[in-house]
């Protein structure tokens, strides 16, 4: 085992390989703010990647309700209970990962879900936690909650499921650090299906090989953001690139808002894999909960997040979401539109702050006629 700096926890830890940042880190922001479960992602990926034998129930994409949904089932409840106390003092996290709790003679703490874990893929759909009591009134944070939590592989800094096979079948690309799988080297003993913390490698019954997410690459090599983000109706995704820690640069708008404003954060850091998959937390929820899932950076996040509309950084850094297919790689607030910008310094999006409206005038002189909001 190697000693690694995870920049997630604020510490080293261990991993069974040498620390080897890639050059840029393919990363994703998701605003769960905005989410409302239409699942066209999900579909776009499948119909893209997906829909051939023996990938019925593969699904790269999927989005659940929380916090009673999970794909595969008890995905995540299973390993925090293996995982034990997460303690974290302040930003510093104080537990073991997943490296570093493995049982002897394995190199990752994980459990291997079973083919029934498969079979309900919309398992607590819109069932809310709490209920509300007679005479109770809103507070800010609701008695009775729930939101959409989308999620994708999060091609990991450092990878269970790249540690734990044993062909060495999987590896993360220098380039761009997308995690693949050669499926030549692949003999399906799905000692990755195990490890992946968040249970986003699947197993081809057909093929006899493990599938994941391939982060869209053939698009990303083409300037492109990948089919989920370029088809989310509710525009809540980004795509760009993470630099290395110590390197952020504040016109990358994914730098800005995971380093510098520090408003989208990690899913499950505690895990130790350092996930490149960012979330900004809902503003509805106990926060109890959303400590769990995301680490302590909550109440930080959630407060600046709300401070957007007095920031027109932050405005146009978030206004950038969903408006384009382009991958961008800067941006800046101009006057009272948000700019965005490819990897070639080309000004590929304007979008302005305010919607433009246009009122017509209810008598049309030209044609005499009065206008009415009746069909």
């Amino acid at each position: 085992m190697a000693d690694v700096r995870n920049w997630q926890l604020n510490r080293d830890m261990s991993y069974p390989y040498e620390g080897n940042r890639p050059d840029r880190q393919i990363a994703y922001i998701f605003d769960t703010n905005k989410c409302i479960a239409c699942q066209t992602c999900s579909i776009a990926c499948k119909t893209t990647w997906t829909s051939g034998k023996g990938q019925e129930h593969i699904f790269y994409n999927n989005v659940e309700t929380k916090p009673y949904g999970f794909y595969p089932q008890a995905w995540d409840v299973k390993l925090l209970d293996m995982l034990g106390q997460n303690d974290w003092k302040k930003d510093v996290y104080a537990g073991k990962t997943v490296f570093e709790a493995a049982p002897e003679g394995e190199r990752v703490l994980g459990w291997l879900p079973q083919e029934e874990d498969y079979a309900a893929p919309n398992i607590g759909e819109d069932v809310v936690a709490g209920q509300i009591d007679g005479g109770s009134f809103f507070m800010g944070i609701h008695q009775a909650w729930m939101f959409y939590l989308a999620r994708i592989c999060n091609h990991c800094t450092y990878p269970g499921c790249l540690a734990a096979c044993p062909r060495k079948a999987i590896y993360k690309r220098q380039e761009d650090g997308i995690v693949l799988i050669d499926e030549s080297r692949c003999r399906g003993y799905r000692e990755c299906l195990k490890a992946c913390p968040y249970k986003k490698v699947f197993y081809n019954m057909i093929t006899r090989t493990s599938e994941k997410c391939i982060g869209c690459y053939p698009l990303i090599e083409k300037g492109e953001q990948p089919r989920c983000v370029q088809t989310c109706i509710g525009k809540i995704r980004l795509q760009g690139f993470l630099s290395k820690p110590g390197e952020e640069n504040p016109e990358n708008p994914i730098d800005y808002l995971v380093r510098i404003k520090k408003i989208a954060l990690p899913m499950y850091p505690q895990y130790g894999t350092e996930p490149n998959v960012y979330y900004i937390p809902p503003v509805h929820v106990p926060r109890e909960f959303l400590g769990q899932t995301f680490g302590p950076g909550v109440e930080n996040a959630i407060k600046v997040y709300k401070s957007a509309p007095n920031d027109k950084d932050l405005l146009a850094a978030l206004l950038l979401f969903g408006n384009t297919p382009r991958t961008l790689h800067a941006f800046r607030a101009d006057k009272d539109e948000a700019v965005g910008f490819d990897n070639t310094g080309a000004e590929v999006i304007r979008v302005p702050y305010t919607e433009p409206f246009f009122a017509r005038d209810f008598f049309d002189g030209k044609h005499e006629a009065y206008r009415h909001n009746t069909p």
